[in-house]
């Protein structure tokens, strides 16, 4: 390739990274028109019953912020698998590609609001969540990731949100060294992993009728198995669930 061709190539869009923070999470997906009823949580310990007992249940998904080491030592371990080609409104789940620089935690969030009982009960008709999802069914993967790329309401609600938290936000440009790895109950009762820079969702396992994200099984399944790669010491990471508010 020429230099000419090199510098007419379209530099990819990037967005500033939002803040690992539950009420950054909560507006976020309130702007976009999930119902105030549903909101976002930390998630303390996932062994101790006590402090378990605070996350409002049943908890709808689970963000889980893994260390790029950790995520990579996870993932070596994993079979290759072909890229994904679901479509369609029988897909247990709904999966977005990332191709948006920095957009994790926001394709994170997605998928945690765009399965489950967390769509079906909580987004608004008519709202632009409800609209973003109606028109990603149908589509192929590549065709959902250009309607997210491509969204301005998606687009203005995540620069409002990533404005938002505790610490300053972080330039476009900077690196970010962690992934978020979303864990949801699909339609067809089993828990799903998402995640935009995987070749497409991971079908764990099959849970009960009762049992929620934070089950125990559920947590057998999902976020434990990350954690056994995390090296003693290690606690650079965090869950955070999704459930009803308490308001």
């Amino acid at each position: 390739m020429s230099s000419t061709e090199d510098e007419q190539k379209p530099e990819r869009k990037t967005f500033i990274p939002l803040e690992n923070n539950p009420e950054v999470f909560s507006h976020l997906v309130h702007k976009l028109g999930v119902s105030p009823s549903l909101g976002f949580y930390d998630v303390y310990s996932i062994d101790d019953a006590s402090l378990l007992a605070f996350i409002p249940r049943p908890a709808h998904a689970l963000l889980f912020i893994c260390p790029s080491a950790v995520y990579h030592r996870s993932r070596a371990t994993e079979p290759a698998e072909a890229p994904y080609a679901g479509r369609g409104p029988t897909e247990p789940v709904i999966w977005f590609k990332q191709t948006i620089g920095h957009a994790c935690g926001l394709i994170g969030v997605l998928h945690a609001v765009a399965n489950g009982a967390a769509r079906r009960d909580y987004v608004a008709a008519g709202s632009v969540l409800d609209a973003l999802l109606a028109a990603a069914v149908p589509l192929g993967v590549e065709e959902r990731a250009r309607l997210l790329h491509d969204s301005e309401a998606l687009e203005r609600a995540h620069a409002e949100a990533a404005r938002l938290g505790d610490t300053a936000a972080p330039r476009p440009e900077e690196p970010n060294f962690h992934h978020y790895i979303c864990f949801v109950k699909g339609d067809d009762g089993g828990l799903w992993e998402l995640e935009g820079g995987w070749t497409g969702p991971i079908r764990r396992g099959e849970l009960e009728e009762g049992e929620d994200v934070l089950s125990e099984k559920a947590l057998d399944m999902s976020v434990r198995p990350f954690l056994k790669h995390a090296g003693e010491g290690n606690l650079d990471f965090s869950i955070v669930a999704l459930a009803p508010s308490l308001d």
